[in-house]
């Protein structure tokens, strides 16, 4: 297998392997530190693995986003969208999954796994671009339910519920991270009992079973109609409505793949639990998304006044339904429940962020004090700092919330598409690289069998609708400074990450041969702790076998 020669080790201060350091190297770095430890502690299970998996990233996105984008684009233009963007974003799933079990070290993230298998300032860049679009994505969630709360009438001022959601969230991510697994698994659990609930209600309203007798069927189909154009008439704009929705889908699914690969660092049995994970989040693409969308198009017509002009849950295409069905009261237990999926996202993604600096500092890409972890391996100056985006929510006070929220979008929009191509390219190279060294698929811990074709299609797809996340503004009358800039701000700041760090280690390779690339480093660790869970879950059973025994005895 390749390995890094000592010069190409010394090339750059941003040094994957650092990751792979044994526990001693790490207790002396924690002394110097002035703290017992700089290493996070595995304490996710494997239940809560897999529900995170079916259901923590789920937002408040597919619950009101997706109102407008049924609304420009009709049901079949949107449910054709969501089909696409699941096959490509399950391409990335099992490429990262697959990079992940190989080699599940602790403090990994795709940025560990670009420094290692393409380059250090790829790495790099990724590394800061995670760090950053985490955190604007929990003040996104934020402020998304600040807008679902406005829903019920009340007095409360805007900054107040801010605060409130800032200090459950900040609570929650200051806890042992066994503790964040199992909020997780709670309020995951009851996402996916609500989008349960409503698959069912919908399959009741499509039969007529509602209060208003009224049988659905695909009436809305036809009328208003399937499609509908966006910006000029005819096919054309109809593929316009189809390229909009296409990018603007994107965002239910941002980041999917990097929650399992972020959380399998402190996971318990990686290479057990992270095919689990794949697994289920197969089935939460398949049936809550693309279930989710057929629903919303059959009981849902696409022309209601509500999904343009309501605000929070009262744009969601469900509620809509549900009060043109005649039913009471759901639509305010559907609206506990998005604002606590709201609340469990921003949960996740402070979590993930933090998790994506304290990557960066352990590899040298940030600096060592946010190393640094309390005794329940909690690295909490990174929690502190990545803390920071949360407060972008108060930016609610002083502008009006859709603005910001439509903002968070396209900024975090632009970072999802960045962060599955450089999935794909690593992917790619450490495919190459495994080749090179024997090692077929069969050989991997886990491998899909839609590699490397679903990989190679999501290279190709992604960067094109990245480029396409802001055509609107080229058209005719459409020229916006500001919405360009929120289209495509993110892909300059990525570059400029990038290109800053190749300035300052330019005599470095643009990218490692595939001979040389790494599959060796942290391997040993990551047997031994397998081999250590396996006697500690071999002497549960024998001590659970006893006691059955005794008392079978006795």
């Amino acid at each position: 297998m390749g390995v890094h020669t000592p010069e190409t080790e010394k090339q750059s201060k941003f040094d994957p392997e650092m990751l792979a350091m044994d526990q001693e190297s790490l207790s002396i770095e924690g002394q110097v530190l002035g703290r017992t430890q700089t290493k996070t502690q595995r304490g996710i299970k494997s239940r809560h693995a897999q529900m995170m998996a079916i259901g923590g990233a789920i937002g408040t996105s597919l619950f009101v986003g997706t109102g407008k984008a049924l609304a420009l684009a009709g049901p079949a233009l949107l449910l054709i969208a969501y089909i696409t963007i699941c096959v490509l974003v399950y391409g990335v799933l099992t490429a990262t999954c697959e990079m992940n079990t190989f080699l599940p070290v602790s403090g990994a993230s795709p940025a560990y796994y670009a420094s290692r298998f393409v380059s250090p300032s790829l790495g790099f860049a990724m590394g800061w671009l995670y760090w950053y679009s985490f955190g604007i994505i929990v003040a996104y969630e934020i402020t998304a339910a600040a807008i679902v709360i406005d829903y019920w009438p009340n007095s409360i001022p805007i900054a107040a519920l801010i605060t409130i959601m800032l200090v459950l969230i900040l609570a929650l991510n200051f806890a042992p991270v066994k503790v964040y697994g199992e909020t997780e698994f709670w309020f995951a659990s009851l996402k996916v009992l609500m989008i349960v609930g409503l698959l069912i209600l919908s399959f009741i309203l499509f039969w007529g079973g509602g209060p208003n007798k009224q049988r659905l069927g695909f009436h809305y189909w036809k009328d208003p109609g399937a499609m509908k154009p966006y910006l000029v008439e005819g096919d054309t704009g109809r593929f316009c409505a189809f390229l909009y929705v296409l990018c603007y889908s994107v965002f239910s699914f941002n980041f999917t793949p990097e929650l399992i690969v972020i959380a399998s660092g402190e996971m318990k049995s990686p290479r057990k639990n992270i095919p689990r994970a794949a697994k289920m989040c197969f089935w939460r693409l398949l049936i809550f998304y693309i279930g989710s969308i057929l629903a919303m198009g059959v009981i849902c017509p696409s022309d209601a006044s509500g999904l343009t002009s309501g605000s929070g849950v009262a744009a969601s295409p469900f509620v809509i339904a549900i009060r043109t069905a005649g039913i009471h009261g759901l639509d305010s237990v559907i609206n506990a429940v998005i604002i606590t999926s709201a609340l469990s996202s921003g949960n996740s993604y402070l979590f993930m962020s933090s998790r994506s600096l304290y990557s960066l500092a352990v590899a040298g890409g940030a600096p060592k004090i946010f190393t640094r972890c309390n005794r329940y391996g909690l690295p909490y100056y990174a929690v502190m700092a990545s803390s920071l985006f949360a407060f972008l929510s108060y930016m609610n006070c002083a502008s009006s919330p859709a603005a910001v929220f439509n903002w968070f979008v396209s900024v975090t929009n632009t970072a999802g598409f960045i962060s599955w191509i450089c999935c794909c390219i690593m992917f790619h190279r450490f495919r190459k690289a495994c080749r090179l060294a024997s090692i077929t698929p069969a050989d991997l811990h886990y491998s899909s069998r839609t590699q490397p074709y679903l990989g190679w299609a999501a290279t190709i797809i992604f960067p094109i609708l990245l480029l396409c996340n802001g055509f609107s503004v080229f058209f005719p009358g459409h020229w916006s400074v500001t919405d360009f800039l929120v289209a495509y701000i993110g892909l300059f700041v990525f570059l400029a990450i990038y290109l800053i760090h190749r300035l300052v280690h330019w005599k470095d390779a643009w990218f490692f041969k595939a001979e040389d690339i790494d599959l060796t480093s942290g391997i040993e660790e990551i047997e031994a702790l397998e081999f250590e869970e396996e006697n500690q879950e071999t002497a549960k059973e024998k001590s659970k076998a006893r006691k059955i025994l005794r008392l079978l005895w006795e």
